[in-house]
């Protein structure tokens, strides 16, 4: 039996992977506070996510490599220090904020408001610090969907203080408007709400900013796209066809502007029956998988339809901060975990050196 010791145990240790990122835990700086007392060995593995998906098979892994050198006891704590997926630019609107998840869709109905507002609530409850920015500013809804009210107030320094619910900082130009007045605005306002947003919010230091973008190509997406580099877009669609055709533009747009696009998620993909269970696919079966497959990129899942999230989303509980999660819920769950998994790919490869050959 090698002695438990230290150096025995990083050793050990570098047998244990990172599942989405290349090299062990060892090799990228993940294990910290290593301490030993007698068979007992405790550590902190410090992710690249609050959110990771796979932390049991990363425990299970340690536990297997540390048992054969007599390790009784072995205690794994969690840490996470998010990273930018995407490089800096000069000038940046938003110099606190690491990563920036569009929502998109290429029409509206699809609910690409409602798994906005999860995924926001979803990443904050997985102890990632996280803004919301509803960038539709002529059909807002996310202060209702979230249960926010009232008006932001200025800090010292002259910028607006984001409101903030379910952990999630938020601002919507609903806030500044009265309730029910209509924002008949054209385009350049539009662009320059949404540039106000960007650059005199108070958003202070986050992991994730969430924007909910308005359906369509127009001008608040290609604002955005210009604005702040985004680190990756959500495609939002549902099973049918007529879904399919407009979320197939909303992605040749943002390929001409160079915005990576993490995936698709199919919205409602079947009803399932509160009673007895039994899935009803009313919008049709498989469109979202079949886009990602036409077009090479990755299926992110389905989120079934669920009585919850309707109900959740007119009194301000979004369906993952509900007491007894449903089905659609737990798919949302499950969505922010691979989002934020995929985000520290991206931040891995931007940070991988360059090799130059002179």
């Amino acid at each position: 039996m090698t002695e438990l010791t230290e150096a025995a145990v990083l050793d050990a240790l570098r047998a244990v992977r990172e599942p989405e990122l290349p090299g062990d835990i060892v090799s990228r700086d993940m294990v910290r506070g290593l301490t030993i007392d007698g068979t007992r060995v405790a550590f902190t593995i410090e992710l690249t996510t609050p959110a990771c998906p796979l932390k049991d098979e990363i425990e299970a892994d340690v536990v297997r490599v540390l048992t054969p050198l007599g390790a009784e006891t072995v205690e794994v704590s969690w840490g996470a220090s998010v990273r930018r997926a995407a490089p800096p630019r000069p000038e940046q609107l938003l110099p606190g904020v690491k990563n920036v998840i569009a929502v998109a869709s290429g029409k509206g109905g699809v609910g690409k408001s409602t798994v906005s507002v999860n995924l926001a609530v979803a990443l904050a409850q997985a102890g990632a610090s996280v803004g919301l920015l509803d960038a539709d500013i002529t059909g807002p809804n996310i202060p209702l969907m979230l249960g926010v009210e009232g008006q932001p107030t200025a800090t010292p320094e002259g910028k607006i203080r984001p409101l903030e619910r379910h952990g999630v900082k938020v601002i919507s130009i609903q806030f500044f408007v009265p309730e029910g007045q209509p924002i008949v605005w054209r385009g350049p306002l539009v662009g320059g709400a949404i540039q106000q947003f960007l650059r005199d919010v108070d958003w202070g230091e986050l992991d994730y900013l969430i924007i909910d973008e308005p359906p369509g190509t127009s001008d608040a997406q290609l604002t955005l796209a210009q604005a702040i580099p985004i680190s990756g877009t959500v495609l939002v669609t549902t099973p049918q066809d007529v879904a399919l055709l407009d979320v197939e533009k909303a992605m040749a747009m943002l390929q001409r502007m160079s915005v990576p696009v993490i995936g698709i998620v199919e919205n409602m993909s079947a009803f399932i029956c509160p009673h007895c269970g039994e899935a009803t696919e009313i919008f049709g079966r498989g469109g979202g998988q079949r886009f990602a497959q036409r077009h090479e990129i990755e299926y992110l899942g389905a989120i079934p339809l669920d009585v919850t999230v309707r109900q959740g989303g007119d009194v301000g509980i979004p369906a993952v901060a509900q007491r007894e999660p449903g089905p659609a819920a737990q798919a949302m769950t499950t969505l922010a975990r691979t989002i934020a998994a995929r985000m520290s790919v991206r931040a891995a490869s931007a940070q991988q050196p360059v090799l130059t050959i002179s």
